[in-house]
């Protein structure tokens, strides 16, 4: 499986327990629905694996994963800071004004005032914020995501107009 063609949910923090158990943080645009899931996919020395699961709970942003075949501490400590994916296609479709962070990647800011900003690098989650980081010519801009500066996203024309106060740029 291509890296490209999936979508990280989160990684493994830790063992839980004794008997092969891991403990996940979940990514705050993983989808809804994740208790449902049969498999997902560890990224092993740059590969996507498919691990498949026996069984899952979730609570909040952590959950708890009982691989299949994975059936001691041992065993489980080997997962630990391995990053989880699923396939694009499982995902549900973003609703309007809605996106995946993946989606946005390297599409172009526009300030309706200034005019081009840069294009979007990553997203950031710094604490309970996410952030768009820019490039501008070598220069780092971060624009909330969760801020009344977006005014809309265009995913035909991969763009992102937002209207920032003035001065916001020059920080």
């Amino acid at each position: 499986m291509e890296i490209d063609s999936c979508f990280k949910i989160g990684f493994i923090l830790k063992t839980h327990g004794l008997k092969g158990e891991v403990t996940i943080s979940i990514d705050g645009d993983a989808p809804a629905g994740l208790s449902a899931l049969a498999s997902v996919f560890l990224e092993v020395d740059g590969r996507l694996v498919p691990y498949f699961i026996q069984s899952l709970s979730i609570r909040g942003t952590k959950g708890f994963v009982k691989f299949e075949d994975i059936d001691s501490i041992d065993m489980a400590a080997k997962l630990v800071k391995k990053s989880i994916y699923l396939q694009k296609s499982a995902r549900p479709k973003s609703t309007r004004g809605e996106f995946y962070d993946d989606e946005i990647i390297n599409f172009s800011v526009i300030d309706e005032i200034i005019g081009p900003l840069g294009s979007v690098v990553e997203i950031m989650q710094a604490g309970p914020n996410r952030l768009l980081v820019l490039d501008n010519n070598g220069k780092e801009i971060l624009i909330p995501i969760n801020s009344p500066f977006i005014i809309r996203i265009n995913k035909s024309k991969r763009t992102i107009t937002v209207n920032l106060p003035g001065g916001f740029s020059d920080l």
